[in-house]
């Protein structure tokens, strides 16, 4: 799958996001959606090459709905622009380290790996964990596949300061300062589209192993 169709089809959603629309294309969705989920079951297999966390797991279950909670949403548009799904040892929610896979046009695809916001118990032993052992996660970071592939931590929900109980002028105070512990690598349409897209997708998502594995092994 090279997902050309599926770019098309949220591109033209994102033109007409309304439930007349949608209804008007549901079988283009369903097409869309059917491919997706294929892809997704093909990519789990091959994960689990590298993690064995991963295994049996069910590709339906991974996968996120189109439709959008508006609930408490000033966006009321019905339908996200995206296709996507969730891989962790606890299904597609990410209350544990995992990845996330992200369709979208223009630019905005994605994989993201790590643990996003995690409770207050799990986010203080991940402090302790790199206030003990910040050179491993140093490490990891600087590791040549990680690097090449993730930059730095997504960070639009850090703290301004040092977290209470740690020093200002601590050697790792910028991750200390996190509140998520998530890396993220983009892909152009191009890319999403390439018949190599699998090939680099898995990879990119292999390399970003050994920080889940500092993250599970902190909260263990």
């Amino acid at each position: 799958m090279n997902f050309e169709k599926a770019l098309k089809f949220l591109k033209d959603l994102s033109k007409n996001n309304n439930r007349e629309w949608f209804e008007k294309n549901k079988s283009r969705f369903t097409e869309c959606k059917d491919e997706f989920e294929g892809f997704v079951s093909v990519l789990l297999d091959d994960m689990v090459h590298f993690d064995s966390s991963l295994a049996g797991l069910i590709p339906k279950k991974l996968i996120f709905r189109i439709y959008r909670d508006v609930r408490f949403s000033k966006d009321k548009t019905p339908y996200k622009k995206n296709f996507s799904a969730g891989f962790s040892a606890e299904g597609k929610g990410m209350g544990t380290p995992g990845y996330y896979f992200h369709i979208q046009p223009n630019g905005e695809s994605f994989v993201a790996a790590g643990l996003f916001q995690p409770v207050p118990e799990n986010l203080s032993k991940i402090r302790q964990e790199i206030d003990y052992n910040g050179d491993q996660l140093k490490k990891i970071f600087n590791e040549k596949k990680f690097k090449a592939n993730y930059k730095n931590f997504w960070d639009e929900d850090k703290l301004k300061t040092a977290p209470k109980g740690y020093a200002k002028d601590h050697p790792h105070v910028e991750w200390l300062k996190l509140k998520s512990y998530i890396v993220t690598h983009s892909f152009k349409d191009t890319e999403v589209t390439s018949k190599n897209f699998r090939k680099n997708l898995v990879q990119v998502l292999k390399s970003s192993k050994p920080l889940n594995d500092f993250l599970k092994e902190a909260i263990s």
